[in-house]
């Protein structure tokens, strides 16, 4: 195995084992790259920084928003303070943007760290002072060290600070660790401790966030397991991979992100169906498994069984150790899922790309979290008020419960009674046996989140507003009624108050229903737009080399319109990413014709490529333009070896077949229209069509 480099869990970045530390080279690179970027941020090397007091509630916020890291960092940095006591130095613990949250440090530094705002509440990313350890730590994703006039600002050349960023379970960067002191008293191992401690405070977080999953502690040396440098890797009870600290990653020769492809049997060569069984009763000295990339490592494996097999008790915890079988392949994992109930940090955490609308949104959600306050999300079509709703529950004490979603809209009047309320064996014609309990009793304990509630019908909504004032639930045909506990999100694109006014929404349930009212931004408003496409485009990589954007394209994105939305958005990269192949760069080659006539008509692109004019000329004059159609163009391009046509040929057809020939699911799947595949008909295997 290299034991150089691999991949980083965030960003994609190479960096080194998680013991090591920047080659020189790299380090002169990252701090004039640093520089560059504080001069970009509109920061002059003799400004004087903002040392004012941060407004009041900021550092609260801050704090309970960070609990959860607080809570793991706080006694490693009591640690990490005794060993470097008396060296006029401090250890500062900051969030993922660079607040600082928590600090310790020497009373003969304290005053001058004073002086230069290293104090809880107060702003060290690079956009605020420039190139330090903590903002360029948090920028690059790498742990460094910032020493003297390395700093972009005058005024913080007296300091020297190492720092790393600190990674969630989930490969997201979470915070930062610094030791900062006076650049006469550096010493050259000082990011090593601070490395090792970020490290731990990582570790740490494993049992709280996975505290019933398959832990596999392992290292290619016996005696460092249950050592810092030991390496964890977390399973689902199916075997699906969930997570991996650094030092696991660089022992397997996996980023995080192609980890997520994997499973236990194809990663350890042992079928998860056989561990429990394994382990029962064995001896908890560590015993040698054989990974898949040949290298042998001693590991001790940690169950926590909740009903998975039969012969064994609930909840029984079991150590010991595993013997090497042959691998057996299994499919992927499925999108990971927060749950237990000791997991502190948000899921909201994740929606938070920077937007201040959507920043103000999760303030005002964290502040009423378990109040049992009834949630509403407005927002236009494709806005992502799902996401925003499952990441409430997600982040409730309810979360280990069933969330449940409701479209009001996609239900047909006459089945949405039934839907909700459920019903008894032969209440009407068509019922199925045992009948049903409907979708209000299944989020029983959890989350019912009603999505366009707007579209409920009158008639239903009376009954509806009784449920959640008595928590009752009367099945059709039961005679009788059953308690419900559940918390309510309900969401709409519709002006409620308006329908209010024309008789058809009733006032009584809208209040009711908005003990909270926030609203999502369109996606047009939103400041965040370039990570919004980077996180979206990550995502259809599927652990893949991502796709990148050109600058010109992202300049045609960031004036167009986008009244789809996230919606209207994730379809056009999804079809683009498909043509464009695995690493490349999506440029106008790769845009649908109908996209560029509406760029066109709305002068947003002042000029077409000539390839596009031309296809455009010969195209249906009477065919309306599809919500977000595969380009047709009349010049073949190369994509990685392949035409460019050959490659929107291939998806397709591949398409087809896996809807079994139904156009229109392979349409919808491709975010296209039917008429695009109906098109390129005489192209397509004949068989496909149906």
């Amino acid at each position: 195995m290299n034991s150089a480099l691999f991949t980083s869990p965030a960003a994609g970045r190479r960096v080194e084992s998680p013991s090591a530390g920047l080659s020189t080279h790299d380090h002169h690179d990252r701090i004039g790259q640093s520089h560059r970027r504080s001069q970009s941020y509109g920061i002059t090397v003799t400004d004087t920084p903002d040392f004012s007091s941060p407004s009041h509630g900021v550092l609260p916020d801050a704090l309970e928003e960070n609990r959860f890291l607080f809570q793991h960092a706080a006694p490693v940095m009591e640690t990490l303070y005794d060993q470097i006591v008396n060296t006029h130095s401090m250890v500062l613990l900051t969030s993922a943007k660079g607040l600082v949250l928590h600090s310790l440090g020497d009373m003969d530094f304290l005053e001058r760290a004073s002086q230069v705002a290293l104090t809880p509440g107060m702003d060290w990313s690079e956009r605020s002072k420039g190139t330090n350890a903590i903002g360029t730590a948090l920028s690059e994703e790498e742990a460094l060290t910032v020493h003297g006039g390395q700093h972009y600002m005058n005024a913080n050349k007296f300091l020297t600070c190492s720092a790393s960023p600190i990674f969630d379970p989930y490969g997201q960067v979470i915070g930062a660790l610094d030791v900062t002191g006076d650049h006469r008293s550096y010493h050259q191992h000082t990011l090593a401790l601070v490395r090792m401690s970020a490290q731990m405070i990582e570790n740490h977080m494993f049992a709280d966030i996975f505290p019933k999953a398959i832990r596999i502690h392992f290292h290619t040396r016996s005696e460092f397991l249950g050592t810092l440098v030991e390496g964890i890797a977390v399973f689902s009870p199916e075997g699906r991979f969930l997570s991996a600290n650094r030092s696991a990653q660089f022992q397997i020769g996996l980023p995080f992100s192609a980890l997520k492809a994997h499973t236990f049997s194809s990663l350890f060569g042992l079928p998860v169906s056989a561990l429990f069984e394994m382990f029962s009763g064995a001896t908890p000295n560590p015993k040698q498994l054989c990974m898949h990339n040949g290298v042998s490592v001693w590991c001790r494996v940690k169950l926590k069984v909740s009903n998975m097999w039969a012969a064994k008790p609930t909840g029984t915890t079991s150590e010991a150790s595993a013997q090497p079988t042959p691998a057996a392949a299994q499919p992927g994992p499925e999108p990971l899922k927060q749950t237990g109930k000791k997991m502190q940090f948000s899921s909201l955490h994740y929606l938070d790309t920077g937007d201040p609308q959507v920043t103000s949104v999760i303030h005002k959600l964290r502040m009423v979290s378990g109040r049992d306050i009834p949630i509403m999300i407005l927002g236009e079509t494709g806005t992502g008020k799902d996401l925003l709703a499952q990441a409430i529950h997600g982040d409730s004490s309810r979360a280990t419960q069933p969330f449940v979603s409701v479209n009001c809209a996609s239900i047909p009047d006459t089945l949405i009674e039934s839907e909700l309320f459920g019903y008894e064996e032969g209440a009407f014609t068509g019922a199925r046996k045992k009948g049903s309990i409907g979708k209000i009793l299944q989020a029983h304990g959890g989350t019912l989140f009603l999505d366009e509630i707007g579209d409920m019908p009158k008639h239903l909504q009376a009954r509806l507003l009784r449920v959640l004032q008595e928590r009752k639930v009367s099945p059709l045909g039961a005679g009788k009624e059953v308690e419900v506990d559940v918390a309510v999100v309900s969401a709409t694109h519709k002006n409620l108050k308006d329908m209010i006014a024309r008789g058809d929404f009733r006032e009584d349930l809208y209040y009711r229903l908005n003990g909270l009212v926030v609203r999502l931004p369109a996606l047009r408003e939103r400041s965040d737009f370039e990570l919004v496409v980077q996180k979206i485009l990550l995502a259809l990589s599927e652990g893949s080399q991502p796709v990148g954007v050109s600058a010109q394209v992202m300049d045609l994105f960031k004036r167009y319109a986008w009244p789809g939305n996230f919606r209207q958005l994730h379809n056009l990269l999804r079809t683009a990413v498909v043509m464009v192949g695995h690493g490349g760069v999506i440029d106008m080659g790769h845009l649908p014709d109908d996209f560029l006539e509406e760029l066109e008509h709305d002068q947003v692109l002042v000029q077409r490529p000539a390839a596009f004019a031309a296809t455009a000329a010969t195209a249906a004059p009477a065919e309306a333009a599809p919500a977000c159609s595969l380009p047709e163009p009349a010049v073949e391009v190369a994509v990685e070896g392949q035409k460019l046509q050959d490659v929107a040929l291939s998806a397709m057809a591949q398409m087809l077949r896996l809807h079994k020939g139904n156009v229109s699911a392979a349409a919808k799947a491709l975010g296209v229209s039917r008429n695009t595949i109906y098109r390129k008909k005489d192209q397509l295997p004949p068989d496909l069509l149906s």
